[in-house]
């Protein structure tokens, strides 16, 4: 896995998905029996034909879900076009009017798709400045979630129990009273990118010898953490695997990675002809956080369910929709 998935893909992933538009020209009805519970009462969609998109990770495959079934109780009729190749191909589906709604993360449209080198500390400016600059683009950013899907370092329970740290601030004095405790297990894109290892120590002021760093795939350093084989790890902080390893991560007390605050993507002219959209949409965001996701996206990486079915199962259980 190469960077956050979906957010920072390798550049032939990038290049496939725009040359050969993965995914854009199939699609098959969402056919879920839901009617309204909490949302889309009085079905302000009926008559409406949506296109939903989104990238191919399991929190992707959900969120995408999730977004047809809301649209689906409201009276609209659904074509899934979930699952396309990295982040491009479903960003342009939206642009382009292929597809009119997908969930996006605040910090990949600020640095992917706008092109900004720095991302903004305050989460609801960083939303902000996305929402407002995507506009000329003929994309309208809704409110966005609780849900940051970003950069986090974690330890297991025996490791906490022994050091105590809680912060990426304590995590660099801890490297500087004790520096051998300190053995971390990363990615090699993270090992070597600004926004990754080398930002992170300099903005800590931490310094872990490289004899310290092991560089490895993404799924093995969930389980080496958890092993103990390392006493930090580099996790996304929506994975399924902290909460069932049970991981501790750390807080990123000086706000140094960007944010990646999932919010509804719509095609503006989509909006303009169906402004209900929004609020139905809106209860389902508000809901959404870290632990919602992490217990979802378990739900499918450790559990090896469906993502549909898991969105499903998360919407009726919260009320939003009933089951016909």
């Amino acid at each position: 896995m190469s960077g956050r998935p979906g957010v920072r893909p390798a550049l032939a992933a990038v290049l496939l998905a725009v040359v050969s538009g993965c995914g854009l020209t199939s699609g098959s009805p969402m056919v879920d029996d839901v009617e309204p519970g909490t949302i889309g009462r009085g079905k302000p969609l009926e008559g409406a034909d949506l296109t939903v998109t989104s990238k191919e990770f399991t929190e992707q495959l959900i969120l995408g879900a999730i977004m047809g079934i809301a649209f689906q109780a409201a009276g609209a009729e659904v074509v899934d076009r979930t699952g396309i190749q990295g982040s491009v191909g479903s960003r342009e589906a939206v642009v382009k009017g292929e597809a009119d709604a997908g969930w996006e993360y605040t910090g990949t449209g600020w640095i992917t798709y706008l092109g900004n080198s720095r991302p903004i500390p305050d989460p609801r400016e960083q939303w902000r400045a996305v929402r407002d600059a995507d506009l000329k683009n003929g994309v309208t950013w809704l409110e966005p979630s609780e849900l940051n899907n970003t950069y986090a370092l974690a330890m297991n329970q025996a490791n906490y129990e022994r050091y105590r740290t809680r912060t990426l601030s304590e995590v660099a004095e801890l490297s500087t009273t004790d520096p051998g405790a300190v053995t971390l297990c990363v990615e090699g894109e993270f090992a070597n990118r600004a926004d990754g290892l080398p930002g992170m120590q300099k903005a800590y002021g931490m310094s872990v010898p490289a004899g310290n760093i092991t560089q490895m795939d993404s799924g093995i350093i969930y389980t080496q953490t958890a092993e103990g084989a390392c006493t930090y790890g580099e996790v996304y902080t929506t994975d399924g695997r902290i909460k069932s390893m049970n991981l501790v991560v750390m807080e990123d007390d000086k706000k140094f990675f960007p944010n990646y605050n999932a919010a509804p993507t719509v095609n503006s002219r989509t909006l303009e002809e169906w402004p209900a959209i929004a609020e139905v949409l809106a209860p389902v965001t508000e809901k959404l956080d870290n632990n919602v996701a992490q217990t979802l996206n378990a739900r499918v990486d450790v559990d090896g369910e469906d993502p549909h079915q898991v969105a499903l199962d998360w919407m009726v259980a919260e009320g939003f929709v009933q089951e016909g």
